[in-house]
């Protein structure tokens, strides 16, 4: 599965993207809606589009309002399991 055909899968996570920005989605958006609002599936989905060591980069170089952007469970779950894992 490629970047683009994981973003059309998940569509209904950019519900307020407008189809044509669709593919300038940024990493970090990504990321941070599939987290948040996805499943395990589809976290399992990003792990195997993007690499592990991809993910940890970004969901980590959230600073101040890009980090306050994840639901604090999450985030907090999310940290756990990338430092474990990576």
């Amino acid at each position: 599965m490629l970047r683009q055909q994981l973003i059309d899968k998940h569509k209904n996570l950019f519900w307020y993207t407008p189809e044509k920005e669709k593919q300038n989605i940024s990493d970090s958006l990504l990321v941070e809606r599939i987290l948040n609002d996805g499943t395990l599936d589809d976290y399992r989905e990003l792990i195997h589009v993007f690499g592990s060591k991809r993910v940890a980069e970004v969901f980590f170089s959230a600073k101040g309002r890009q980090k306050q952007n994840y639901y604090p469970e999450i985030y907090h779950f999310f940290s756990l399991v990338l430092k474990k894992y990576v």
